[in-house]
């Protein structure tokens, strides 16, 4: 289904830095209609996520086999020309395509795969495998995170990988292969990407839950644009591990209903001046944070970046997406909050920004660079945590569009 609303207007919950540094309000001139900071709508919805099939057989093998109960969409992001993206790690085999293009057929919205189907084809090493966590920098190119693995399965040579495709001319610009010793192909579960383009680096979380019933491995890795080069640093630090003993419910249901779910490092954002990495595992609530100097000299040794990690404090919350803004803020998802919080360093204060009872498991956050972040619930502890899910329900697959302020953009659209 397709909707586009402003149900329930404000939370009257929320506290955020934003309303105290921005008075004002955006007026649409077309509706006379006023938005505060705070305002948020449904862009799209689904009761179970659906595709643009190229064939009828292949929508008939989807159906057939209900794929569909483990197609969740992960991170939401949107381009210049104002088109949405969405991935849709292959978890589970039967994902028709792993990254893909929100269209509108027939008043509904559909995936279709992108680039293309051929570039969306499972057991092609050198195709797009699974992708969870991507970017759209400054220039309109997409860097896409394949994991290389499927369904679970150890990830194949080759398939774990960077991909970089210029959304402009639509071609690849490069791709850059990540080895085994960099993340094992085993329990490596490549998980999201921020970019540094003014300084020439890419940062990375690997969670390390790539190998079920086995204990996380967690990790960052930086690349170097220009010696093309890859490096794993905070190996199984504690502060890239899943909190030991960690359990957590969401509606009073305890996550993952048989097994307590373990991931380590998993939300990631690069500070306006680049200056600044923070990143947080899933099975903890504590955010963390490492000067990027360190991680930008390969030379500088492991024990020394272990010992610079800083432990910011709790966010009240566990949190799976992350972005920082232009303006130097860390927007988080609460995945015990149901929606989105704010952490500001300059007063080091963590406040709620909005929450919806429908916003169950949210999983990414992003900017669309004219003032609204834009994010997604999926149900993701619920499709794959062993609960009945009401495959009726028109609200189980929402993507929200937020108000935040005039000017407020994504870090890379940061001055100077």
């Amino acid at each position: 289904m397709y909707m586009m609303q402003y149900p329930n207007g404000r939370n009257p919950r929320q506290q955020s830095p934003y309303r105290q540094t921005f008075s004002y309000q955006r007026q649409n001139p077309a509706s006379k209609a006023v938005y505060p900071i705070g305002q948020y709508q449904m862009i799209f919805h689904w009761n179970r996520l659906d595709w643009n099939f190229p064939d009828v057989k292949m929508k008939q093998d989807f159906e057939a086999n209900q794929y569909w109960k483990k197609a969740m969409p992960a991170g939401v992001k949107v381009d210049r020309q104002g088109h949405y993206y969405v991935s849709v790690p292959r978890w589970a085999e039967g994902i028709p395509a792993t990254m893909n293009r929100i269209i509108i057929k027939e008043g509904k919205p559909l995936l279709e795969a992108f680039p293309s189907w051929e570039w969306n084809q499972a057991g092609n090493v050198h195709a797009l495998q699974s992708v969870l966590g991507y970017e759209i920098d400054e220039y309109n190119r997409m860097w896409l995170l394949d994991q290389g693995k499927i369904a679970y399965a150890p990830s194949p040579e080759e398939s774990q990988k960077l991909v970089v495709w210029d959304l402009n001319t639509n071609r690849m610009i490069d791709s850059i292969t990540i080895p085994n010793e960099i993340a094992p192909y085993r329990t490596s579960f490549l998980n999201d990407v921020v970019v540094d383009n003014k300084n020439g680096f890419v940062y990375i979380t690997d969670s390390g839950n790539g190998w079920p019933e086995h204990p996380v491995v967690g990790g960052i890795i930086v690349y170097n644009m220009r010696t093309r080069t890859l490096r794993r640093v905070l190996d199984r630090h504690y502060s890239t591990q899943d909190f030991p003993g960690f359990h957590f419910q969401i509606d009073y249901k305890p996550v993952f209903k048989d097994t307590p779910l373990r991931i380590g490092a998993d939300g990631i954002a690069l500070s306006a001046d680049r200056t600044t990495l923070y990143y947080c595992p899933v099975t903890g609530r504590n955010l963390y944070a490492i000067d990027t100097s360190l991680l930008r000299n390969f030379t500088t040794p492991l024990e020394e970046i272990r010992r610079a990690v800083r432990a910011i404090g709790s966010k009240r919350t566990t949190t799976d997406g992350m972005h920082a803004d232009n303006k130097g803020n860390v927007f988080y998802t609460m995945l015990e909050g149901k929606g989105i919080g704010i952490y500001t360093p300059s007063s080091h204060r963590f406040h709620d920004f909005v929450s919806d009872d429908r916003m169950l498991w949210v999983d990414g956050v992003a900017f669309d660079q004219k003032g609204s972040i834009i994010f997604n619930s999926n149900r993701l502890h619920e499709m794959f945590g062993g609960y009945e899910i009401d495959w009726t329900y028109p609200y189980n697959l929402i993507i929200w569009k937020a108000f935040i302020g005039h000017g407020v953009k994504s870090y890379l659209y940061a001055d100077g």
